[in-house]
């Protein structure tokens, strides 16, 4: 009986091994995996431009739902926008194909957000104009936002 067991395991790690596939040099994965964007990292708070302003938008998940207090920011070029986490597990994050023609927003989502009093900060140094932003894992349950610069 053991015979019988022995060929097909064979055949068997045959075939697995001639499934790996091609092999890329190893420069040229690490090159392709350098070139992929990736989400920005937290670099502490961020200073207004002279005669700015910090806004502060809290991201919350409670009985009423999952929400930007305020969801509607106006702000002028040089203010900060500090998306503070009240509650919950949140991102921010500009769409690019929600913000269609404007361009100087964060390309990229923020992290997770998932300790209370952890922050975001986006300095408002994009054009005027009316910026959509949204929370990745809830924005179906309606946790959208603009952002008016003035």
């Amino acid at each position: 009986m053991r015979t019988h067991f022995k060929l097909p395991m064979a055949v068997l790690l045959t075939v697995l091994a001639a499934c790996g596939g091609e092999r890329k040099p190893a420069a040229e994965s690490t090159a392709a995996r350098t070139a992929a964007p990736t989400a920005p990292t937290s670099t502490g708070p961020v200073t207004p431009a002279p005669g700015g302003k910090i806004i502060v938008v809290e991201l919350a998940s409670d009985d009423k739902g999952n929400y930007f207090t305020p969801s509607e920011v106006t702000a002028k070029r040089g203010d900060v926008i500090r998306y503070t986490l009240k509650v919950g597990v949140h991102n921010v994050h500009f769409l690019a194909d929600s913000n269609a023609g404007r361009s100087g927003y964060p390309a990229a989502p923020s992290d997770m957000l998932q300790l209370p009093g952890q922050t975001y900060d986006v300095l408002v140094n994009f054009p005027e104009g009316k910026y959509y932003f949204q929370c990745d894992p809830h924005a179906a349950l309606g946790m959208k936002g603009h952002l008016l610069v003035q």
